[in-house]
């Protein structure tokens, strides 16, 4: 496969939220320069632009997971329109994905234990409701900002399916994990484990969660080996909330390299999705943007190249390959 030797440049020049990512983890730059480009993600581009939204309540768009006065029953409800993303949950997700460092929102966790409540039974904001993907996130983005989600940290082992995996609709009866819930609980819980080392009984639901996706080698049915959807093979960033091969073997990288082993063989097919998603010139086409209103778009229109999914991509593969899966 001929990669773009202009690859690494076009890269380089994009926002310091994706530049400093792409320094670290594929053109190996010295920790001082990647750190300091990191640092600007709180004063210039993406980064700046989205915390000059936060409310003065520590809110973005006046709510938790929807913005303020959202017609539930409205046009924007409808299946179609996708969730808005604009809210306090969604911001606070982009900026710690972002990397930006936690004393930019110095105040922040207080002002939500105060002023902010989920939509969800006007519960507070740092115990999180019954969603496991919205538990998630709170897990992670209470971990980053220093509130006690402690609590919330127990949830996840009481609300793990028998199957291994979670699924957000558990509440309306659902006994069958979803892989966008398992997926999305699990990033929760690795950031959770990486940031403060929360001991055996996180780690046991983490790996029982993996092995929910692993059995399944991330794309099948377990029942009838059949492919789960065509969404898994469909990649677009943000990730948000929906599930692909790409955005799992990414949580994948990352946990693995928390842990210190080696690939899973069963990442394997996966891998070829990616793999055959990309382009001659070494780059990954966004497929399409998730429906739903944003502060602003970070990424390019559907069937450009997209300088992040290259980024998730090309890393993918280069920790796969280095290897020797």
């Amino acid at each position: 496969m001929r990669t773009d030797p202009a690859l690494p440049t076009w890269l380089l020049d994009t926002d310091p939220a994706l530049r400093w990512q792409v320094q670290r983890d594929l053109a190996e730059a010295p920790e001082e320069q990647w750190r300091e480009t990191r640092a600007r993600v709180a004063t210039e581009g993406f980064g700046s632009v989205l915390l000059g939204q936060q409310d003065r309540d520590g809110q973005w768009a006046g709510g938790a997971y929807f913005p303020a006065g959202f017609d539930f029953e409205g046009p924007e409800a409808a299946p179609d329109a996708g969730q808005p993303y604009t809210a306090t949950t969604w911001s606070l997700n982009a900026l710690r994905d972002w990397g930006l460092d936690a004393d930019a929102l110095a105040g922040t966790a207080e002002l939500l234990a105060r002023n902010s409540r989920w939509e969800y039974d006007n519960l507070p904001y740092w115990d999180g409701e019954v969603d496991c993907c919205i538990n998630a996130f709170t897990l992670a983005n209470g971990t980053w900002l220093g509130a006690d989600v402690s609590g919330l940290a127990r949830w996840f082992p009481e609300h793990q399916q028998d199957d291994g995996g979670w699924n957000c609709e558990w509440v309306e009866g659902s006994t069958r994990s979803s892989f966008h819930s398992t997926l999305n609980v699990l990033r929760g819980l690795l950031y959770r484990e990486a940031a403060t080392g929360d001991g055996e009984e996180l780690r046991a639901a983490r790996r029982k969660g993996e092995e929910y996706l692993l059995e399944r080698r991330l794309l099948y049915r377990l029942s009838t080996g059949e492919p789960v959807a065509h969404w898994a093979t469909r990649f677009a960033y943000p990730f948000r909330w929906f599930y692909s091969a790409l955005n799992a073997v990414d949580y994948f990288r990352a946990a693995t390299l928390h842990d210190g082993g080696s690939p899973d063989p069963r990442l394997a097919d996966a891998i070829d999705v990616i793999r055959s998603a990309r382009q001659p010139d070494g780059t990954w086409l966004q497929e399409r943007r998730h429906p739903g209103r944003v502060w602003f778009e970070v990424d390019v229109p559907a069937g450009e190249r997209s300088p992040w999914l290259t980024f998730y991509g090309t890393r993918a593969l280069a920790w796969w390959d280095s290897a020797g899966s």
